[in-house]
């Protein structure tokens, strides 16, 4: 029993560290003023118009999430998922720390923006892998991904691609509507979109290699 302790907790504690390292590399994404991944830039858009820190935002996104995934499955909802809001809660205040770390970095040129955002898709796909890595709950976005493909006959990955350019249609739409201009989403977005599943994919299959059980 004791082992057991110890596997479970050496898989919260890797969630842990790549939900930190995941919320740092929202934070440099933020920073290069190139556009956010897909699933921050809803948050950030609202943090530009509304008296909300990203972080804030974020948590009252995952709130949403979670109740979706409530009214989505109904009686097959699981409650153990309800383990997705203290990690929105821990993911959301750690985002705003990571922008608070990261305010002395200057971007004053084209490439430089380039370079900040690049950290931010490597650190935000160290993150998500190390989440699937620890494989005890996942974030509330993509809890509503699975749990829209429990109930339609659709692959994750082509859900979760929809639900990606859902969020970045809400953060366009939001951003003219409330600031007159396109904020939050750049070509940076499109290269997060494109890069940190591929990037993820890659680690995963490295840290495959490497066994919790010790």
């Amino acid at each position: 029993m004791e082992k057991t302790h110890i596997y479970i907790i050496r898989r919260y504690l890797l969630l842990l560290a790549g939900l930190a390292i995941m919320a740092f590399g929202v934070a440099f994404s933020i920073k290069a003023s190139l556009g956010t991944s897909p699933i921050s830039s809803v948050p950030y858009v609202v943090s530009l118009f509304a008296p909300l820190t990203v972080g804030t935002a974020t948590i009252i996104m995952h709130c949403v999430f979670i109740l979706l995934q409530i009214l989505i499955l109904r009686k097959k909802y699981h409650p153990i998922q309800l383990m997705q809001l203290p990690v929105a809660l821990f993911f959301g205040y750690l985002t705003d720390f990571g922008v608070w770390a990261v305010q002395g970095i200057t971007c004053n040129h084209y490439l430089q923006q380039w370079l900040v955002c690049l950290i931010g898709i490597f650190l935000v796909a160290v993150g998500v892998s190390l989440e699937v890595k620890a494989g005890v709950v996942v974030l509330a976005g993509e809890g509503v991904v699975l749990a829209i493909c429990k109930i339609l006959p659709v692959k994750f990955g082509y859900m979760k691609v929809g639900f990606d350019v859902t969020l970045v249609a809400i953060a366009c739409v939001l951003s003219f509507v409330f600031t007159g201009r396109l904020q939050g989403v750049r070509e940076g977005t499109v290269a997060a979109a494109l890069l940190v599943g591929l990037i993820a994919k890659q680690l995963g299959k490295m840290l495959s290699k490497w066994k919790l059980e010790g």
